[in-house]
């Protein structure tokens, strides 16, 4: 029964609930009170952390069931792509050599992370995409957060990939970190488009701004390019501007071929900011604002920084651009002294970090459990989690970390994830690789969670038996097959019951089955399904009953090929071994009066005396004895077995006494 919310009023409306595999049902219940008052839930869809409930079967003053779900998002369409390519990127990632050592091993690794920031990004790109095509208001602001938090997921993954998976060194590390930064903050591109695309770029209201952001990303290359067009259009700058032109040229920076130390780096780089503070301290740009400010930068003056602020749009970014020119061979371990700091300088006490502002400062300062603990909470789904961890593991990042209940992080996330594509009507199959890579509590869950995949088809039924008898799970067969004999036998379909109960190898219910078949043949007097009854082999060794529906059948089909004495030797020993019920002695009787009726003998004496006690013994033994000498029918037919089997004794003793004299 549901339960009642601990510590609730008795005499007033509560909440009810009731547990199920992936979600909960709850309930308003109603205890002798008038006014109903005030809706405990509101008659609209309601939201949880990483749950959502649905209105079930409402109607105007009867109570509302909700179903409460812990993971919406498997049920989102446009994330399928998400789910299903990813599943083949994780088994991949599974089956690998882990015999690969050292770059090999490493290279794999940020591949495989690779693929599945590809694999968000198409997801993303799809999802945006719909969010332009649909004209339903709630679509499209639905659509737009997905594009949100899989933006989000996919920029924490590319820096956990950077600092983690890569492990990137001194002087790349910097590399990489622009990389990222000019891949996710695209709000400037616009703008970047719309300068460069128009008839005179540096008459442009917005072209100081576009130089500017190519200065903050390090995009040396394309600031210079656009100077030089204001060069052009304005000679007196042109002095000024070979100077900066020169700056941003000879500005030292790391290379990911490692073609010089860190020690060459930064003695380089140290000259080139004393070179760029003498030009600044001579008032060389004092007569152009724009160029100062740049030179300011190139120093690493960070009020001149933040003075670009809005170009920037988020404290990292400033993060970066502050290491670019202030310290460019900073180690990874470094980081940590430079996040807070850039955090509440970019902030500025203005506004509160966000929960994604958090989980970056937590990467950046190499807290790897913080990051998996904060996404957990804030990410309204556990594929994100299961996955980044997974890959995590594999890097040997997290080997030191078990959980206090036994299992360690990695195998706990991925059992949550599984258990969520099991309370989907498809991706449950997913699921199964899933837990068949957790190694400690896997299977149990496996088991656990197949047994509640509804039956609805018998295709379905054959892929969860499939999956069960891969694993041998014997005591999951043998409930599927009954479960599904059952279905078949309440819809008369008694091939099919019969061949799910020989699956299940349940002798009593094969019994019951055959039972069926024998009474249809006894009203109808044809069997159905004779493909299955022909082909039983050895399976027809389940029971007894099932032994001899098989060994009637072959009387019958040795009747049909008129191979008469092969027909009475196993006719006669079905009875005379017992095999057949007595209920169907009768049955076997009449069967024989063909027999016995032949022009040319078919039984010897022998055999017409097992047949004759046979009878006796079905006449003598039956309780309903008063009832079988009143039925007309049946009594017309003990006469007529009677009459044929004294004939054919009387034709044998001729035969056989006629063949003596001779």
């Amino acid at each position: 029964p549901p339960q009642v919310v601990p510590g609730a009023d008795p005499s007033a409306r509560q909440l009810c609930f009731e547990w199920g595999p992936a979600e909960v049902l709850v309930c308003e219940t109603r205890f002798g009170r008038r006014d109903p008052g005030p809706d405990p839930i509101p008659s609209q869809s309601w939201t949880l952390t990483g749950c959502v409930a649905d209105t079930v079967g409402t109607a105007p003053g009867s109570s509302r069931v909700f179903v409460v779900r812990r993971d919406q998002d498997i049920y989102i369409q446009t994330l399928r792509k998400l789910f299903n390519e990813s599943h083949g990127i994780f088994m991949g990632l599974q089956r690998s050599e882990e015999e690969l050592a050292g770059k090999s091993r490493k290279a794999q690794l940020v591949q495989v992370s690779k693929n599945y920031r590809s694999v968000i990004r198409a997801c993303m790109e799809d999802m945006h995409q719909a969010a332009v095509s649909t004209r339903d208001p709630a679509l499209q602001g639905q659509y737009s957060t997905q594009v949100s938090i899989l933006s989000a997921m996919e920029l924490i993954w590319n820096l956990c990939e950077i600092l983690f998976v890569e492990a990137a060194a001194a002087g790349p590390l910097l590399l990489r970190l622009l990389d990222w930064v000019r891949l996710h903050v695209c709000d400037v591109d616009s703008m970047v488009r719309e300068v460069l695309s128009s008839e005179s770029p540096s008459k442009h209201k917005l072209f100081w701004n576009v130089v500017d952001v190519f200065v903050l990303q390090g995009r040396m290359d394309e600031a210079r390019h656009l100077l030089s067009k204001e060069a052009t259009a304005n000679p007196t700058s042109m002095n000024m501007y070979k100077i900066l032109d020169d700056l941003m040229k000879k500005m030292p920076m790391p290379s990911l071929a490692n073609t010089q130390t860190l020690t060459e780096l930064e003695l380089k780089w140290q000259h080139w900011h004393e070179e760029c503070q003498r030009f600044l301290q001579d008032g060389t740009f004092a007569s152009n604002p724009h160029m100062e400010s740049i030179c300011k930068i190139l120093l690493g003056d960070e009020d001149a920084i933040l003075e670009k602020k809005e170009l920037m749009t988020t404290w990292y970014h400033f993060l970066v651009t502050r290491l670019l020119y202030s310290h460019p061979t900073v180690k990874p371990m470094e980081l940590r002294f430079y996040v807070q700091s850039s955090m509440d300088m970019f902030l500025g006490g203005e506004s509160s970090p966000e929960p994604l502002d958090m989980i970056l400062m937590a990467a950046f300062e190499f807290e790897m459990h913080q990051v998996i603990k904060e996404c957990s909470i804030v990410l309204s789904n556990w594929w994100f989690v299961a996955h980044l961890t997974d890959l995590l593991d594999h890097c040997k990042l997290l080997q030191s970390h078990n959980l206090y209940f036994g299992s360690n992080m990695r195998e706990f996330l991925l059992l949550e994830y599984a258990s969520g594509l099991f309370s989907h009507h498809s991706l449950w199959q997913l699921g199964v690789d899933y837990f068949d890579h957790c190694p400690e509590y896997g299977r149990v869950y496996l088991e656990l969670h197949i047994e509640r995949i509804p039956l609805s088809t018998e295709q379905k039924a054959l892929k969860v038996l499939r999956i069960c008898e891969q694993r041998q799970m014997h005591e999951q067969v043998r409930s599927i097959c009954k479960i599904m004999a059952m279905k078949a036998l309440r819809n008369n379909r008694l091939g099919s019951a019969l061949s799910w109960s020989i699956r299940a190898k349940d002798a009593a219910f094969a019994t019951l089955i055959s039972d069926r078949f024998l009474k249809d043949y006894c009203e109808r007097g044809c069997f159905s399904d004779l493909d299955l009854i022909d082909n039983l082999g050895p399976s027809m060794l389940l029971s007894d009953r099932l032994t001899f529906l098989g060994k009637y059948r072959e009387f019958h089909r040795l009747y049909g090929e008129k191979r008469f004495p092969e027909a009475a030797r196993l006719l006669l020993t079905l009875m005379t071994a017992h095999i057949a019920p007595c209920s169907f002695w009768m049955t076997l009787l009449t069967d024989a009066l063909p027999l016995l009726e032949q022009k040319e003998i078919i039984f010897s004496a022998e055999q017409t005396y097992e047949l004759m006690r046979c009878l006796e013994d079905l006449t003598a033994g039956n309780v309903d004895k008063q009832k079988l000498q009143e039925d007309d029918v049946e009594t017309t037919k003990v006469e007529m077995l009677r009459l044929a089997l004294a004939r054919n004794l009387a034709r044998v003793i001729v035969k056989e006494g006629t063949v003596e004299g001779s």
